[in-house]
């Protein structure tokens, strides 16, 4: 760690020659699959950006230049070389760091984020209020995935970007999965892109974006050359950036959902760290994921919806099962909720599961779309309560009181497993 060890803060990176970085990248890597692996986290986006967090920072003037990455889960590099290299040991503690960029933890996190596809229209926000203070050498730079770009507010912030003025860069970084992998005619135009087999008209040119890419992520020597010349460019701009989530460590490259936050590893080998107890009782999302494949087996009607969530609500035992009835829709839980709403009205029994805090993002539609046309539609909400390491941007806290005004809605909280069980047979 010779050269990280002097790194504490970017001013420090903007001193390096160039040819420096790519040894400062191996140091940082392996600095955060190290910590990462006794005191767990979110891995492989991390690993992903090593490359891009250096190069952003030894180009643009952080702090003074915002910067803002989107959900945050690729954020650990950036800490470390913005102050946070001696207390990273504490990320997702008791009492210590964020997980996630958080506004009261360092000026160098220019915005808060947990929940995906808010950067474009914050960093908007903050270029349009530098043009309004009269201030034009600000840069703006926010980082989103190909996941995150594809939910509905990534858009509306595109949408209103394209048509103003001002000095915004979006990164785009695409390595084809988010949690899960990507979904989508949004993905499968990426990918299209990537093999140069795209139709010829781009759909962020046509958004009136100055497009550039999509080029290394991993090639730091062109990321600064590309960057620089970027700083110089009026208007709104994207770069598209092709990037491996995991990148550096094999078992992560190989296994890339597992190893979005994989629990304690082995630093050196990857290998995931034994379960502690062979009997435990399964998980909740299990017994619901399970369980709905049972019914849906026995009536057709039973559809599975998640937004981008399979995985983690173990919808994805119907999606291997019975995919022509199961769907994942993405990052998008405002169409999810409404899409289900949809298909209730045709006589189909939608079962939406949603992580609580996500769904806050659909609450109009809750409202709108369902509850108002009293329409049959089961949201089953996981990591309700407090969920710990994850912070206050997941901790579902608010799901009853929140929901509990609306009328036309039950709301059960099983207490153990069976009964989670009980009210799916008893919805039907």
């Amino acid at each position: 760690m010779k050269l990280l060890n002097s790194i504490n803060y970017p001013e420090d990176i903007r001193k390096l020659k160039a040819k420096e970085l790519s040894l400062l990248a191996k140091e940082l890597r392996e600095f955060i699959i190290g910590i990462v692996a006794v005191k767990e986290g979110h891995l492989g986006a991390s690993l992903g950006v090593v490359e891009l967090t250096l190069a952003i920072h030894y180009v643009f003037n952080t702090p003074f230049d915002r910067l803002i990455w989107d959900v945050g889960h690729q954020a650990y590099g950036h800490k470390i070389i913005t102050g946070r290299k001696n207390v990273f040991s504490t990320n997702r503690q008791m009492g210590g760091i964020s997980g996630f960029p958080n506004r009261d933890e360092s000026e160098y996190d220019s915005f808060g984020t947990g929940h995906s596809s808010t950067s474009i229209s914050a960093i908007l926000g903050m270029a349009i209020a530098s043009q309004l203070k009269g201030d034009n050498k600000r840069q703006h730079i926010a980082v989103i995935g190909d996941a995150s770009i594809a939910s509905g507010m990534a858009f509306e912030g595109l949408n209103h970007a394209g048509v103003s003025n001002t000095n915004v860069l979006i990164i785009l970084n695409d390595n084809a999965i988010g949690i899960d992998p990507s979904v989508g005619a949004l993905k499968k135009y990426l990918t299209n892109v990537k093999k140069g087999t795209a139709k010829d008209e781009n759909i962020f040119e046509c958004l009136n974006f100055d497009y550039t890419g999509p080029i290394d992520g991993h090639d730091l020597n062109l990321l600064i050359r590309e960057l620089e010349r970027l700083k110089d460019v009026k208007g709104p701009k994207l770069l598209h950036i092709i990037t491996t989530k995991g990148k550096g460590l094999k078992k992560a490259e190989e296994n890339q959902v597992v190893y979005h936050a994989p629990g304690k590893f082995d630093s050196t080998t990857g290998d995931l760290v034994a379960a502690q107890a062979a009997d435990k009782p399964p998980k909740y999302q299990d017994v619901f994921g399970e369980t709905l494949v049972e019914l849906a087996l026995k009536n057709d009607k039973i559809i599975g919806i998640t937004p981008a969530m399979p995985t983690g609500s173990s919808l994805k035992f119907m999606m291997e099962q019975i995919p022509e009835r199961a769907f994942d829709v993405g990052i998008a839980e405002q169409h999810a909720v409404t899409m289900a709403a949809g298909m209730a009205a045709e006589g189909m029994l939608p079962f939406c599961a949603i992580y609580s805090t996500f769904l806050q993002r659909a609450y109009d539609q809750l409202i709108h779309d369902v509850a108002i046309q009293n329409l049959p539609v089961a949201c089953f909400l996981d990591r309700s309560g407090i969920v710990g390491q994850d912070g206050a941007t997941h901790h579902g806290v608010y799901d009853i009181a929140f929901l509990r005004c609306i009328p036309n809605l039950i709301i059960f909280s099983p207490m153990n497993e069976a009964e989670l069980r009980n009210i799916m047979f008893t919805i039907l």
